[in-house]
């Protein structure tokens, strides 16, 4: 990578390769995990595809933050995984894991790319996108190839420009009548994506609630289980009150396995990155949203997870799991002596 010298990173750079450095060294012990319990092998070439990319982008994060001279978070390490541990997901899990994964990346590394001035910086997320980009196809052709590929629902519209000309448009909260007009491409878009993503939230939620180590965790993730369950009832109701197929992953196989393949730190944090991916992806669904009772059942919804999100931190700080990113002297401390 090509050096500035003398141009120290910004707070918001720092912020976005110490993040990169700690995302990826999960995501190393994730798909190791994978890797090893895989049968198909064209799942396998994809996997492992995924994989040297986490290897790729965590080496380049360590790589600038080092020349910047910063601190390295301890993040993940072989102890927080063993890959040899039983099989606990199928390898039709593994495609739709792949898949929410390459499209979470093409957005943290989009926004973090947008905010970046220094060249070496610039250079790591723009190749971070290409290859999440290359990923997401790599895993969509391997989906529609194998005929798990989920196609949000067929749609007739009308064959004319049209303008909204009444408030009544946006519907109403409260609306005991279900006269609600019909769901819009763009609604229909943003439930079935949500729906999909707290579908593969159930899965992964039981899984790791069948081998946490400790019983709290173990609580955590099942309640995270009936939130994501919860969720795709909603998102599922919206779509078939207005005759729409509610389309989500149908092969996403737990199997009996109590062993545990990764550290309850790890399981906790994967937890936090389900939670902070929800407040994304509500916060953009109910923007993009016109009908009111939508925007409330995204605000509502969200509500519910922020509660789990806290319940969540508070058990990862009194574990001594959740590492500090870096931050600012603090002044007014320092000058009381």
């Amino acid at each position: 990578m090509r050096q500035e010298k003398n141009l120290r990173l910004t707070s918001s750079e720092i912020s976005v390769v110490w993040s990169s450095y700690q995302n990826n060294s999960f995501s190393i012990c994730i798909l190791k995990y994978f890797l090893a319990n895989v049968d198909d092998p064209e799942i396998k070439s994809v996997l492992q595809f995924a994989l040297d990319i986490s290897v790729q982008n965590f080496n380049f994060s360590k790589e600038i933050l080092q020349n910047d001279k910063q601190t390295l978070p301890i993040g993940f390490t072989d102890e927080d995984v063993s890959p040899n541990a039983p099989r606990l997901f199928s390898d039709s899990f593994y495609l739709y894991y792949l898949k929410n994964l390459s499209k979470v990346g093409l957005s943290v590394y989009g926004v973090a790319l947008a905010i970046a001035a220094h060249s070496d910086v610039r250079q790591f997320l723009s190749q971070a996108i290409q290859t999440s980009t290359e990923l997401y196809n790599k895993t969509a052709e391997m989906l529609l190839s194998k005929g798990l590929f989920v196609r949000p629902p067929y749609v007739t519209t009308p064959d004319h420009v049209d303008f909204v000309d009444n408030k009544s448009y946006l519907g109403g909260i409260l609306n005991l009548t279900n006269n609600n007009r019909p769901l819009n491409v763009v609604e229909i878009t943003h439930l079935e994506a949500n729906l999909e993503t707290n579908s593969l939230g159930t899965a992964l939620m039981t899984g790791f609630a069948q081998v946490a180590q400790s019983k709290k965790v173990r609580n955590h993730c099942l309640k995270g289980k009936e939130i994501a369950k919860k969720h795709v009832q909603v998102f599922t109701t919206f779509l078939t009150d207005d005759d729409l197929p509610s389309p989500m992953p149908w092969d996403l196989e737990v199997t009996d396995s109590t062993i545990a393949p990764f550290s309850d730190k790890l399981i906790m944090f994967h937890s936090s990155l389900i939670i902070a991916s929800s407040f994304s992806n509500y916060a953009t669904a109910s923007a993009a949203s016109l009908r009111t009772d939508i925007v409330a059942s995204y605000v509502r919804l969200t509500t519910e997870v922020a509660q789990y999100g806290k319940d969540g931190v508070d058990l990862m700080i009194k574990n001594e799991w959740l590492e500090q990113p870096p931050q600012i002297p603090n002044h007014k401390a320092l000058a009381k002596g």
